[in-house]
């Protein structure tokens, strides 16, 4: 069967490890993370190279929801299978339960090398508006920003050395006047996305169907309800 993975290139540490551990032969297309800051334009973007693919059987998609980015694409000849999971945060630590019950022991802005290796990201932007405004108006705008963030949390998935990262990312949590903790993370689902099977933590999108609420929450999801948003900006869900 032949396959494709499509992924966005803030995992591309963690998938090129789970690629190698478990033998995966499948090519991979990057899709930029910048994107994740723009939820239609990634949607834009994915469908855009879903409807360019060709002499494939199945794409394997490494993302999560991603600000409902994956909400109405359709693979057109092919099927499309996708993870479970709010965002690739989620993906990195194993689940969404797990994400939840770290950030509510603690409001926790998490953050892994692909974070801020490509394009925006929240260090970037703070140097930015310190350039712009200076020391002192910089972290009022940013103690309001994160005023429900109380650490920041590193996820380690043992994809890369993180000793160089850990200095950089204290650096950053002292600035942001957040306290600091590594977070252990696995490549559990990300490999299980490679290899199968492929059970309820996944979603399996025949060709020609359209991706729907349903696919993303559940067949308990209400139509009636707004759904949840996540931004990657904030690294949160949107109430």
């Amino acid at each position: 069967m032949n396959t494709l993975i499509i992924a966005c290139r803030t995992i591309a540490d963690e998938l090129n490890m789970a690629i190698q551990e478990t033998d995966c032969k499948y090519p991979v297309l990057w899709i930029e993370s910048g994107l994740h800051l723009y939820p239609d334009s990634l949607k834009n973007r994915l469908q855009e190279e879903l409807d360019h693919i060709t002499n494939v059987d199945q794409v394997l998609m490494g993302f999560g929801y991603c600000g409902n980015a994956l909400l109405g694409i359709t693979p057109p000849t092919y099927r499309m299978i996708f993870p479970r999971v709010d965002d690739c945060i989620s993906l990195l630590l194993g689940s969404c339960e797990k994400r939840k019950k770290i950030s509510d022991e603690m409001g926790t802005y998490f953050l892994t090398k692909g974070w801020l290796q490509y394009e925006k990201n929240i260090w970037s932007e703070y140097q930015e508006t310190l350039e712009r405004y200076g020391k002192a108006r910089a972290d009022k705008i940013y103690k309001i920003l994160l005023q429900h963030y109380k650490r920041l949390g590193v996820i380690e998935t043992g994809s890369y050395e993180l000793a160089e990262f850990l200095e950089k990312a204290r650096l950053i949590a002292d600035d942001l006047q957040l306290c600091y903790q590594v977070i252990p993370g696995t490549l559990t689902y990300m490999k299980k996305l490679l290899t199968g099977p492929w059970d309820e933590d996944f979603s399996i999108i025949q060709s020609g169907e359209t991706v729907t609420f349903n696919h993303i929450y559940g067949n308990n999801w209400n139509s009636t309800e707004s759904a949840p948003a996540y931004s990657f900006a904030t690294n949160e869900k949107i109430v």
